[in-house]
């Protein structure tokens, strides 16, 4: 499965996505980096079939308005130390992974994955 680390998320989970064998980006390592645009990370998502990792509701809003992301596992955790959003993402990344395989959206809280598309 491919993703890609919207920018309000730490690097760290696109290198922790990488050593799990999955093929994962963060906005730094777009050409614009962090000032990326959401048009353009959608585009990639659909032209590379990446789930697209984000806090930011414009990508919860905008894929029930126009169908994109390709797919969003949307994180709802409020803030969140990075050491807990990997160990978040450590008990959680098979059921993720199989709510992807099937569903659009996704929704990451602390205490639960909900399937929203």
């Amino acid at each position: 499965m491919k993703f890609i680390v919207d920018a309000q998320l730490p690097r760290r989970l696109a290198w922790w996505l990488r050593e799990k064998g999955f093929d994962a980006v963060h906005t730094l390592d777009l050409p614009a980096k962090n000032r990326t645009d959401d048009d353009i990370i959608n585009t990639i998502s659909i032209a590379e079939h990446r789930v697209v990792i984000s806090k930011d509701s414009d990508f919860f809003d905008r894929f029930f308005e126009k169908l994109e992301p390709h797919k969003l596992l949307f994180l709802t955790t409020g803030n969140i130390r990075n050491d807990d959003l990997i160990r978040l993402f450590e008990d959680n990344v098979e059921q993720i992974l199989q709510e992807l395989e099937s569903a659009n959206v996704v929704e990451l809280s602390r205490k639960t994955l909900t399937i929203i598309a």
